[in-house]
């Protein structure tokens, strides 16, 4: 006769020990999740003895009835057991007489992958090329609606408040899952969001004020405040090959702002300004690391930062904006462009720094330096091209050396950082498997 035993499980599973020399009782396609046996993808599958000794949670029935409730043996049949979500790891026949159990094949069904799993490097590649292609659009679209509506401030709490209607329709839909947030926690991402609400807003007064492709060689100098606060605030030792690596940076923004045919005061000091409150964003953001997911992280900093450009936007816009600004734009373009305007500066805005932040987890840091560097490369290139800046030889130089300056800044920051990786994972013990 043949025999198997079957004990209950958890949840109603049944636990059964396959015992050599012996056959089994029951047809049913189960699925089985090893205990104490492993199922790797790729590997041949044990053969029934090997596997006489080894035990599989079942969670399953024949016809409605529990597997322990069916009644004499079968006839032999051929029962596939596979591991929960792989391919089929076991496969046996059992001789209703009382036979040998022959050996499982050891030919396993290789899993398909996906187009993005056989094709990583272009993947990435399209992440890099959406990254740039959206940025770009964003900064030309965003110059465009200054040249007709210079309302620097205004535009702002647009961005944030596209960006936080997005945030909302996704938790909504569930794509993220909305994190919960507590008192703590907020009180953690306050100062971070202020910062990032202070930078962007400098960063769009600038904007409107001179050429972008100027106010981009002015950011290039944010590597070099961010040296100085790791150094003096957080008491951080910066390399003296890292110091030196700033020293075409500065050279070169000096050299381009000498000569800058729309340079004024208004947006230059505000560029600076936006260089030291993303560094100060920086220093909180460590300070305020959370085990919450990046995305939900950067809906809240926007929520936030909203709530800090509104007072602003009010105060120093908004009486201009209801005596003559909004009219003014909707004479110029009219009402339907100007709302078109407004909203997709916005959306460009939120997407443009949420797929900067998937390219950026998919990458080495040497290749982050790299994505970024290129990237002011672009939108510096792009919109000379589309507002036709005309720009003198000096400022053109300037801009290089800067841009070059903070390559090399970046490959020696990215070489440091991964020569403390490995130190660190050299003295771990590989994972048991």
């Amino acid at each position: 006769m043949a025999t198997s035993l079957l004990s209950p499980a958890i949840n109603g599973s049944y636990s059964v020990r396959i015992m050599a020399g012996s056959s089994l009782s029951t047809m049913a396609s189960l699925t089985a999740v090893p205990v104490g046996a492993r199922c790797l993808h790729g590997l041949a599958s044990p053969s029934l003895s090997e596997a006489s000794s080894r035990s599989f949670l079942l969670k399953s029935s024949f016809n409605g009835e529990s597997l322990a409730s069916r009644g004499p043996a079968l006839p032999r049949k051929r029962i596939p057991v596979r591991y929960a979500g792989s391919p089929v790891c076991l496969a046996a026949a059992a001789d209703a007489e009382g036979s040998d159990l022959p050996a499982v094949s050891s030919s396993v069904k290789k899993e398909s992958l996906s187009f993005a799993e056989k094709n990583p490097a272009l993947v990435t590649g399209f992440f890099f090329f959406t990254w740039y292609f959206l940025n770009v659009i964003f900064n030309i679209l965003n110059k465009k609606i200054y040249n007709y509506f210079p309302y620097p401030y205004f535009v702002s709490v647009i961005h944030l408040l596209v960006g936080v209607a997005y945030c909302l329709v996704s938790w909504a839909l569930g794509a993220p899952k909305r994190a919960p947030i507590n008192k703590e926690l907020l009180l953690l991402l306050t100062p971070v969001s202020f910062c990032h609400a202070l930078g962007h807003v400098m960063t769009n007064v600038s904007f409107a004020a001179v050429a972008v492709s100027f106010t981009h060689t002015i950011k290039a100098l944010e590597p070099f405040f961010n040296a100085a606060a790791s150094q003096f605030i957080l008491g951080q030792h910066i390399p003296i090959p890292l110091w030196l690596s700033l020293a075409p940076v500065v050279l070169g923004v000096s050299m381009a702002s000498l000569t800058e045919l729309s340079f004024n005061w208004t947006g230059f000091l505000s560029a600076m300004t936006s260089n030291i409150a993303f560094t100060y964003r920086n220093i909180y953001s460590k300070k305020a690391m959370t085990g919450m997911d990046s995305t939900n992280v950067y809906a809240y900093i926007s929520i936030i930062s909203l709530l800090f450009c509104i007072p602003p936007a009010i105060l120093i816009e908004g009486p201009k904006l209801l005596q003559y600004g909004f009219a003014d734009a909707i004479s110029k373009v009219g009402l339907n462009k100007f709302v078109s305007d407004l909203f997709w500066v916005g959306m460009f805005y939120h997407l443009y720094n949420q797929i900067a932040n998937n390219t950026l987890e998919r990458v080495a840091p040497l290749t982050h330096a790299v994505g970024n560097v290129l990237k002011r490369v672009f939108v510096i290139g792009f919109s000379i091209i589309v507002f036709g800046n005309k720009i003198s030889t000096q400022t053109g130089i300037g801009t290089a050396i800067a841009i070059v300056g903070v390559a090399i800044y970046s490959f020696i920051k990215a070489g440091i950082e991964e020569s403390k990786k490995k130190p660190a994972s050299a003295g771990k013990l590989p994972a048991k498997e």
